[in-house]
């Protein structure tokens, strides 16, 4: 029997929708968005549960299953949008307290609630399922469980803080607050976060033998019981507040702090401190980091929309080239479900990838079922016979451009017509790449970024000779492996390389001018960047840094210690020595010194000139696009929200 929690007439479909059965006398409460492609917990979608409660209180049930009517997951969060259009801190607490009182009403039922998670089920959505008695997740890669609104300089307002640690004490409560990472259903089941995680053909029978058998809510062991202990909480906090220092600084990222506060000061209660207390919501929002934070997540959302018009699919991948680069992309395709094809010379040059993708599966599948499946789906293929069958090819070779045209005049030769050509190269115009085929107008960029697990961007670059429907197909695959697409046009360092070389270059002149690098690091460091120049350009590999200078046009001289080093073959943490030297995948560095004055300026100056620049070439569409490029590919401080965006609020010079 359905129920309407919505009755007036000519009213608005109500978001959320009862099911009732009457021979369990368990109902289902479906959350269905109107005309969303996921559901998110708006003011409407709030109001609208609010109803349906009040007619399930008025006929109360055995028992609730909450759940979501749509195929792309559970919940998504709180509607950012909402906190975008927030007039002010106020606003945002009327925002936070609105969910927190929805979430304390599901705690209280005086009937037993069950959230059926199926896909993602992140911050606000979390919390609804934290508010219920039981949680059933369902055991597919798509199932993900998390409290990301630190990432948005945001916190967990609606009964997260107070509620995990409750349910899988402080440390693993912590790790998830405070990284805003997600688990999957294993994970969670683990940790104690859900009760059940089981396979989609059994969980409605899950779900209602959870509802009929009551079984007590899960109470955490001893050990895990003592880390809510006041005193304990403080020195658990303390060690977790020195790792957040490690990666982020309070002046830049306050919410992570705000978390802690909360977590040891107010027992995760997000509307308890006072106003002025560092760890309140108006405190939070009042400063400009959390909008910029914001901003950044809309224009990740705006590039996650890409390629979508495209639809295509791919199923089969074919990279040649199995170095660090080629080697890593043909890995990561590998664990997003494709299967990969990896040609190189000869096996021997094909066992490193082979032994790193191992060691990604490793870490990021954990069970060994589907290590073993990722694996298989990786074929090293010294003939090359997987290019006939290939869906997509990317070249992704050393950067010669008369090698890149003799490896794709072999693969325009034995590649589906309807097959993506693709070049990974990270400088050279496509046009110069693609004079070597005979249909130039099948060549796209698919230009990765190293380490490729980690950076989440891609350029997808269109050369003047380039299908127009080819760039659309590209950023849908860019999509289908979980990466960010970047439509941008074939100019030498495309966009990322283009804004970063002057960066970098500045930074290495400061070298030659006296200043240690190690202060020339902290500089940028304290301008918000999460990894200084320095130890970014050996982290690139200055023989690489020297490359695109000389590609892009560089009119200064090439820094000389930077020159001497790429002479004596230091080229940086793949040889253990550049600017620093490297051990054990870190670099060894002394205390910074005193930071001059305008250092920083002089530093993202030369950046944001390039930026504009780039804008005025017509190298992207617009100047979000330009800021997204710089923060997913450049590491540009996310929290200042991009450097067009910061220079118009506040130009790095005046710093």
């Amino acid at each position: 029997m359905n129920e309407s929690s919505a009755p007036a007439l000519n009213a608005e479909p109500s978001c959320w929708r009862i099911e009732r059965d009457a021979t369990s006398g368990i109902a289902t409460l479906w959350f269905d968005v109107p005309g969303a492609a996921v559901n998110t917990l708006s003011a409407r979608a709030l109001a609208d549960l609010n109803a349906a409660l009040d007619t399930l209180d008025a006929a109360p049930p055995k028992g609730v299953v909450i759940r979501s009517a749509k195929a792309s997951g559970f919940i998504a969060g709180a509607d950012v949008d909402e906190f975008r259009a927030a007039r002010g801190p106020e606003d945002a607490l009327a925002i936070v307290r609105r969910g927190a009182q929805t979430m304390d009403r599901v705690a209280a039922l005086r009937y037993p609630t069950l959230a059926l998670i199926k896909g993602f089920c992140l911050g606000g959505g979390l919390e609804l399922a934290l508010a219920c008695r039981y949680r059933v997740a369902i055991d597919e890669p798509a199932t993900r469980l998390g409290l990301p609104e630190v990432l948005l300089g945001i916190l967990p307002g609606w009964g997260g803080i107070k509620r995990l640690p409750r349910l899988v004490g402080a440390p693993a409560a912590l790790d998830l607050l405070l990284s805003g990472r997600t688990v999957d259903a294993r994970a969670a089941k683990r940790m104690g976060l859900v009760d059940e995680a089981v396979p989609v053909r059994i969980m409605e029978n899950t779900a209602r033998g959870v509802l009929a058998a009551l079984p007590p809510p899960r109470s955490l062991p001893l050990a895990l019981s003592l880390t809510l202990n006041p005193l304990a909480r403080r020195v658990i906090a303390a060690e977790a507040e020195k790792k957040v220092a490690r990666r982020a600084r309070r002046e830049h990222y306050p919410a992570p702090y705000a978390i802690l506060r909360l977590f040891t000061h107010f027992d995760g209660d997000a509307l308890a401190p006072p106003p002025g207390d560092p760890a309140a919501i108006t405190t939070l929002m009042s400063g400009p980091y959390a909008g910029n934070l914001i901003r950044v997540f809309g224009l990740q959302e705006r590039l996650k929309s890409l390629g979508k018009e495209s639809g295509a699919r791919a199923a089969r991948v074919h990279v040649v080239g199995a170095g660090t680069m080629g080697g890593d992309i043909a890995a990561w395709c590998a664990l997003r479900g494709l299967t990969v094809t990896l040609q190189d010379q000869d096996a021997e040059r094909l066992a490193p990838a082979m032994g790193r993708a191992l060691k990604l599966f490793a870490d990021r599948l954990k069970d060994p079922r589907r290590i073993r499946d990722a694996t298989d789906r990786l074929i090293p293929d010294v003939a090359g016979d997987g290019v006939a069958r290939a869906d997509v090819i990317i070249e992704a070779i050393f950067e010669n451009l008369d090698a890149k045209r003799a490896v794709f005049a072999t693969l325009e030769k034995h590649a589906r017509p309807d097959a993506l050509l693709a070049t990974n190269t990270s400088s050279i115009p496509l046009e110069q790449i693609a004079s070597g085929l005979a249909d130039p107008a099948r060549l796209i960029g698919l230009h990765f970024f190293n380490p490729v697990a980690k950076m989440m961007l891609v350029e997808v670059v269109a050369g003047s000779a380039t299908h127009p429907d080819l760039a659309a197909r590209g950023a849908a695959f860019v999509r289908q492996i979980d990466k960010l697409p970047l439509p941008v046009r074939s100019a030498p360092g495309f966009l990322v390389n283009r804004v970063l070389a002057p960066y970098l270059m500045a930074a290495m002149r400061a070298v030659d001018d006296g200043i240690a690098p190690e202060t020339v690091d902290e500089a940028a460091l304290a301008y918000g960047m999460p990894m200084g120049p320095i130890e970014l350009a050996d982290t690139v590999g200055l023989d690489i840094c020297v490359a695109v200078g000389k590609l892009l046009g560089d009119t200064g001289a090439p820094p000389r210690r930077l020159m001497d080093l790429v002479a004596a073959g230091n080229l940086g943490r793949k040889t253990g020595e550049g600017f620093y030297r490297w051990v054990d995948g870190k670099p060894q560095k002394n205390a910074p010194g005193a930071v001059p004055d305008g250092l920083a300026a002089r530093l993202v100056d030369p950046l944001v000139a390039e930026a504009r620049r780039a804008l005025a070439d017509g190298i992207v569409g617009d100047a979000d696009l330009v800021d997204a490029g710089a923060i997913f590919g450049a590491g540009f401080a996310p929290f200042r929200g991009g450097p067009l965006y910061d220079a118009q609020r506040a130009p790095p010079a005046a710093m």
